[in-house]
C-alpha cells in the first residue's frame, strides 16, 4: 500500500529555516534602527569660557619723605647780634663793645632785668608756666650787663678770688654772653642757694633743666663740662637759643654750644 503525502525532503527545509532567520534578522535590524532614530540626541553644552584673571597691580610703595635735618649754620655763631653767638673764652664778642636792643623783662626780679625782645618774651612764658605748675616762684638775678658794667663784675671776682678761681666763675669783659641780651641767673623766690650750685637741687633748678627747652633755654654751663665751656657748674645760668635750636639740643642730648657747633673747647683764655 503506497503513504498518503509524499515524503518531505531534507534541502527544502533547510531553506525555509534560512529564510525565516534572516527575516527575523531584518525585522531586528530595523527595529534598532528605529529605536536610534527616535532616541533624542543630547544638546552639547559649551563648555564655560575662563576668563583670564587680571595680573595683580602691585601696589606702589611711597617713597618715604626724607627727614628734614637741622641746619646748623642758619645763624652765624661770630656775629654779636646773632640767636646762636657762642662767646667763650675762645671767643670774644665780634664787636667786644656790642651792645643789644633791650627791653624790660616782666617777672619778679632781684636787679632790673633787661633783655632782647624774643629773650624777654621766652622768660615772662617760662616763669609763668613754673608758678602755674607747681605755685612757686623764680626771679630774675642778672640779666644784661654791659661791657663795662661786665669789667666792674670781673674785677670784684678777681678781688675776692683770686684771677685763676675768678676766670672759672666769671667771665672777662668782652666774653660775657650777659652782654648779647640772651643770658639770664635765675633764682629761687624766696632766695635758696641764690648762685650757688645747689640751686640745681631746688625746685626751680630742676624744672629749668627739664623744661627751659619748651621756652627756648639751655642750660649754658652744665655739670662735668667744664673743660669745654671754661665755666664750673651754674644751673642759674639760662641762655636763650630759641626753641628750634633748644629743642634739638634736647633731642640730641648735646649739652654744649661748643659740641653742637663743632667749635673748639675754651678751657682758658687764648
Amino acid at each position: 500500500m503506497s503513504d498518503p503525502h509524499p515524503p518531505v525532503s531534507g534541502g527544502s527545509n533547510r531553506r525555509v529555516l534560512i529564510i525565516a532567520i534572516a527575516v527575523v534578522a531584518v525585522i531586528a535590524a530595523a527595529a534598532v534602527v528605529t529605536f536610534v532614530a527616535l532616541t533624542p540626541t543630547p544638546t552639547p553644552v559649551a563648555a564655560p569660557t575662563r576668563t583670564p584673571s587680571a595680573t595683580p597691580t602691585p601696589t606702589p610703595t611711597p617713597t618715604p619723605t626724607p627727614t628734614p635735618t637741622f641746619d646748623r649754620a642758619k645763624f652765624s655763631n661770630d656775629d654779636a647780634s646773632s640767636l646762636w653767638v657762642v662767646a667763650n673764652k675762645q671767643r670774644p664778642l665780634n664787636p667786644t663793645s656790642y651792645e643789644p636792643n633791650l627791653v624790660f623783662v616782666d617777672v619778679p626780679y632781684v636787679y632790673e632785668p633787661y633783655l632782647t625782645p624774643d629773650a624777654a618774651a621766652a622768660v615772662v612764658e617760662m616763669f609763668a608756666a613754673f608758678t602755674a605748675e607747681t605755685g612757686l616762684q623764680m626771679q630774675s638775678q642778672s640779666s644784661y650787663r654791659s661791657y663795662w658794667s661786665q669789667e666792674s663784675v670781673y674785677a670784684g671776682w678777681v678781688s675776692s678770688l683770686g684771677q685763676e678761681a675768678a676766670d672759672l666763675t666769671s667771665a672777662r669783659p668782652g666774653h660775657s654772653e650777659h652782654q648779647t641780651g640772651l643770658s639770664i641767673d635765675v633764682s629761687a623766690r624766696p632766695a635758696n642757694c641764690t648762685l650757688e650750685q645747689c640751686f640745681g637741687d631746688t625746685a626751680q633748678g630742676q624744672w629749668l633743666a627739664a623744661n627751659g627747652w619748651k621756652y627756648g633755654f639751655t642750660v649754658r654751663y652744665p655739670l662735668g663740662k667744664t673743660d669745654i665751656t671754661g665755666y664750673e657748674y651754674e644751673p642759674w645760668h639760662m641762655r636763650f637759643v630759641g626753641k628750634a635750636l633748644a629743642t634739638e639740643l634736647h633731642s640730641t642730648g648735646i649739652q654744649t654750644l661748643e659740641e653742637f657747633f663743632g667749635l673748639p673747647a675754651a678751657p682758658t683764655y687764648g
